[in-house]
C-alpha cells in the first residue's frame, strides 16, 4: 500500500528499516516492542540532552520518526539531570510501562540503531552533552567517535 505520495511513502519506508533493526537487535519479530522500545528511548534521550541539542537531532531522524520524537514534548521544559544509568533507564520504563527488567537492553538496541542510521558527528555532537555513565550505554565505535 501506498500513499501516493513519495515523501509519506519514503518516511515510511525509513520507518519501518529503523524498526527492522531494532527487532533484530532485540531478537523479536514483535514490531509493537520495537515502536515502544524506539519511543521510549528516543523520548528519554531528547528529555536528556535539553531543548538546542534535541532538535539537532530530531533534523536527523526521518520525518515519521522525528513526530513520535516530539509527541508531548514541552520546549520550555528544561533537560532532566539523569547522570546515573539507573535514573536513565527508570525515565525509559516510565516512557514504556511494564518493561520490567528489561529497559537497558532495549536502550541498547535501540542506540545501535541509532549509531548506525544517524551521521556520526551528530552522534558525536549527542554523546557530548550525556554524562559519562551514560554513554557508556552507546555501542563502542559512537563512544569513540
Amino acid at each position: 500500500m501506498t500513499t501516493g505520495l513519495d515523501v509519506f511513502d519514503k518516511t515510511v519506508q525509513e520507518t519501518n528499516l529503523w524498526l527492522k533493526e531494532v527487532m533484530v537487535r532485540l531478537g523479536s519479530d514483535d514490531r509493537q516492542l520495537a515502536y515502544r522500545a524506539l519511543r521510549a528511548t528516543l523520548h528519554a534521550l531528547r528529555d536528556r540532552v535539553g531543548p538546542q541539542q534535541a532538535v539537532h537531532f530530531a533534523a536527523q531522524l526521518p520525518m515519521l520518526l522525528r513526530g513520535l520524537y516530539y509527541e508531548g514534548w514541552r520546549l520550555s521544559g528544561s533537560a532532566t539531570k539523569e547522570r546515573h544509568l539507573e535514573s536513565f533507564l527508570d525515565h525509559v520504563a516510565e516512557e514504556f510501562p511494564g518493561i520490567g527488567g528489561e529497559a537497558e537492553r532495549m536502550v541498547r538496541a535501540v542506540l545501535e540503531a541509532v549509531r548506525n542510521r544517524v551521521d556520526p558527528g551528530e552522534v558525536a555532537k549527542l554523546l557530548e552533552h550525556l554524562p559519562k555513565e551514560l554513554r557508556a550505554l552507546w555501542p563502542e565505535p559512537a563512544r569513540g567517535a
